[in-house]
């Protein structure tokens, strides 16, 4: 099951909030928590609130543990931006833009959490499975002969021809 938070409107550049929001997805909860908090950043901190209303909604709402929750979706979208004025130079202005985003993130309970050790199983399964079988269309080994036999350039067919 699927459950969800939103943070609109929050006072940040979306920019800077989506190089953290990259970094927990696919995550457990757990893990993204520890994550943020020893993320020195803004944007770290309005995300771990986030992340903090999600797992409240799982337990209150959809009676799920927080255990099994993993990080499916960390998504930050722009939001209204702010415009303001600078005085400049000779009585010019120059726009400010104060940049907002909505920080939506989505926890489920039906993905698996992939740790190193399922990781590194799943790669040396793979290794064995090609070993037996190979690509199909395609030798295993090139010949040496089938490569002399076909000439690279014209020249050397006829070379060949002559001789």
């Amino acid at each position: 099951m699927e459950v969800r938070s939103i943070y609109k409107y929050a006072r940040i550049s979306p920019f800077k909030v989506r190089e953290v929001t990259r970094e927990i997805q696919g995550l457990p909860v757990s893990a993204a928590l520890d994550l943020l908090s020893f993320t020195p950043k803004k944007a770290a901190f309005l995300i771990g609130k986030t992340l903090k209303s999600a797992v409240a909604n799982a337990e209150n709402n959809a009676n799920l543990k927080p255990d099994g929750l993993v990080v499916k979706e960390a998504i930050v979208g722009e939001g209204p931006t702010l415009k303001r004025m600078m005085p400049r130079a000779r009585g010019s202005g120059s726009r400010i833009l104060k940049r907002t985003s909505h920080i939506r993130i989505v926890l489920s309970d039906e993905i698996e959490v992939e740790t190193r050790e399922t990781r590194k199983k799943k790669r040396e399964q793979e290794k064995k499975e090609s070993r037996k079988h190979p690509i199909a269309g395609e030798p295993a080994e090139k010949s040496a002969t089938t490569a002399e036999k076909t000439p690279r350039t014209k020249k050397a067919a006829g070379k060949k021809a002559k001789n």
